[in-house]
């Protein structure tokens, strides 16, 4: 069985730098044994964002691969507090939002584009916790997805 850093290894995906928190709040927090992560953005590899409004500015494909950025984004703050993926022990929830027009309906298939990151790290068992999936009118500096997760690390 691979451990979840030789997971994302194998899937040839690089880690965008953790982002610094945009106002006043951390960008995670352990209480125990879980981890809590704020709001992350679309952030890409060179700091710059994805930006636009999914169903106006971007398909709903390049809403889901935007996804994927926010989970990356996401586990590069958890390497930066934890120094490894390893540390995890399964996501318990995730909180999508997408940034859409108001006729837009599909927002968890969007949200997959994180989901299944996580589960393609951490595996079916561990790597897919509960979910909600939500459009939102805008998104701080027109990001098209914002994602917070809360997870279980070791003790």
């Amino acid at each position: 069985m691979r451990t979840p850093e030789e997971n994302f290894e194998s899937l040839g995906l690089v880690l965008p730098p953790p982002p610094k928190p945009l106002g006043v709040y951390k960008p995670c927090l352990i209480v125990g044994n879980h981890l809590y992560l704020s709001g992350h953005g679309t952030w890409k590899e060179d700091g710059s964002l994805i930006m636009g409004r999914i169903g106006e500015d971007l398909s709903i494909d390049a809403g889901k691969i935007a996804a994927r950025q926010v989970g990356l984004a996401m586990l590069s703050t958890i390497k930066a507090h934890l120094g490894s993926l390893n540390k995890v022990k399964r996501v318990i929830k995730v909180f999508g939002m997408v940034n859409c027009t108001a006729g837009f309906e599909r927002h968890p298939y969007v949200i997959n584009g994180c989901s299944e990151l996580f589960a393609s790290i951490w595996g079916d068992d561990y790597g897919i916790g509960v979910r909600s999936a939500v459009g939102m009118g805008s998104l701080p500096d027109n990001i098209p997805v914002e994602i917070e997760a809360m997870f279980e690390i070791e003790g």
